[in-house]
Formats: C-alpha cells, structure tokens, sequence
C-alpha cells in the first residue's frame, strides 16, 4: 500500500513557503565541509529511520526499484559512509560493489563499515562526473542516492554513466521534490522573518538543481526510458530536541550556515534555533507531535 501524506493544505503551503531560488554549493564545499567527517550523514540517517511513519522504508524503496538478483555489479556514486551499501550488500551475495565519493573521511568510513563482508568491494575517490578509471559496459546498476546536486558537470555525469552501464542496466537517481520537509523550511524561515535576517537567506533546498521536478529532460538526453518512482513519508517528533539536531546538524540550518558568512554570528544561530525550537514545541503542544513531510523518489534510467 503506498501511503500519501499530501493534501491540499500542505499543496498550498508549499506554493506559499517554497522560494525558486535555491542555494548552490560546490564540490569542494561537499568535501571539505559537509563530509569532512559522517556526522551530518549520521545524523540524517538516524533521523529518518527512527522517526519515520511510512512502514516502508527509503531502503526498502531503494531496493525495489534496483531488481537485485544477488550477482549485479553494482557502481554507487557519492557512496558517502556506505550506510546503503550495507543494507543493499546481502542482496549482492554473488556480485560486487565500487564506491566512490569526492569526500575521503566519509569514503575511509564506508570501507570500514563493510571490510571483511564477502561481497567484493572496491572504494575510489574521484567526482562522479570523472569515471575514466572504469570501463565501459562494466555495472549492471548504478545509483546517485542525494548527491547529484553536488556534481560539477551533470550532462558528462550523465554520460559517463551511461557508458559504464551495462545494456540492459538501471541507473537510479534518488532525490526530492524541492518542497519536501517543507514543515522545517516554514519554521525556518518564519524565523528568519522574526529576526529580520538577509533576505539572499530565504532559499529552496540545492536540490532544486535536480529535483524530482525538472530532472527527467536532463536525463532523456542520455537515457531512452526515464521513469519517475516516488516515494514519501512523514517524521514526527514528540521532543524538540531531535528535530533540532535534525535542522542543525543534519541540514545546516536549511543551509544558513553551510559556508562561512561574516554577517552570521553564532549568536545570530543561537538566536535562530530558539526561534525554530519555540515554533516546534508549540506544534507539539497542539498537536501531539511536529511533522514533518517528505516528497522524495528515484529515477529509474535504462
């Protein structure tokens, strides 16, 4: 059964809220900030597992759209911790995994997190938009799981991939829709409001450069048959405190400090997580738990 969380008042809520602009970060911003350590991949994945209310799992869905058979070789761009691969590898028994990442502190951590399974495993470090290492026709899948924002070059990406699949291959590229988790975005921005912050702070998830929205046309430019699998869910927290970590660790503030910014103090982050916190207890008082909802899913290229 797949469950749906939409209605028409978080429709109109996100039209509201959304900005079209959305944030940009570089590579090197990825790896030297972001994925300097796996303490924001942690985070994430802690949060949306344990607070989760769709009784399928991104996993799950994952999976279902790969087909594994249990002796695909399979390439995983952006493979960060390997918190994935973990889950995806007893169902590789007989095939093999390559991971690559740009990030070398989160990449050392996905060769320890699987070292010693029998699945072959073979770790890079390089941009996805650079597979010259590897072969054509070598992977019967490959996966880009919240990544593809980060990559300098989509279309050689894209070509690239192509190359190394194998015919008859799937290449799935899992992102959002750029109103997902809109509840965290709508405190955080009435917060901004609230303290009357730089106007250039109100923006959209960097997602919105693929998002689940406009990705297909670039896509179809190197892959025959583009389908679109969503897949949603609902975290809810009856303490303010995970979310909190959740918004803070996790997503940067909705990226409001991702990079350094003379104009942003940590007083001025203080300030804004008291903001959001008061807004989310206030939720909770009324309504049991604060929500918040996730429109997200894959696309599935041959």
């Amino acid at each position: 059964m797949t469950t749906d969380f939409r209605t028409p008042a978080l429709d109109a809520l996100a039209q509201e809220i959304i900005p079209d602009d959305h944030f940009e970060f570089s590579a090197a911003t990825a790896r030297d900030r972001f994925f300097a350590d796996t303490r924001m991949l942690d985070v994430k994945q802690w949060v949306h597992n344990a607070f989760r209310t769709n009784p399928t799992s991104m996993l799950g869905h994952m999976l279902g759209n790969l087909a594994l058979t249990g002796s695909e070789d399979l390439l995983d761009l952006g493979c960060g911790n390997g918190f994935i691969l973990e889950h995806l590898r007893p169902h590789l028994a007989e095939g093999s995994i390559t991971g690559l990442d740009v990030a070398p502190a989160v990449l050392a951590a996905a060769a320890k997190r699987l070292h010693g399974t029998a699945t072959p495993c073979t770790w890079i470090e390089g941009s996805a938009d650079d597979l010259s290492m590897l072969g054509a026709d070598t992977f019967d899948r490959v996966m880009a799981n919240y990544m593809i924002h980060y990559v300098p070059d989509l279309n050689r990406c894209f070509a690239e991939v192509r190359r190394v699949l194998r015919p008859g291959g799937i290449f799935q590229l899992t992102t959002d829709r750029t109103d997902s988790m809109l509840e965290m975005y709508q405190v955080h921005f009435t917060a901004l409001k609230e303290m009357g912050a730089p106007q250039d702070l109100f923006k959209a998830t960097p997602k919105g450069r693929l998002s689940l929205a406009n990705g297909t046309p670039q896509l179809q430019q190197h892959f025959e048959h583009v389908e679109v699998v969503t897949w949603q869910d609902q975290l809810r927290f009856t303490d303010p405190e995970p979310f909190l970590t959740f918004y803070t660790v996790g997503h940067n503030h909705c990226c409001a400090s991702s990079e350094p910014d003379e104009r942003l103090s940590e007083d001025f982050f203080r300030e804004l997580r008291e903001h959001v916190r008061t807004q989310v207890t206030e939720a909770i008082a009324a309504n049991g738990y604060f929500a918040v909802t996730k429109y997200t899913g894959s696309f599935l290229c041959r």
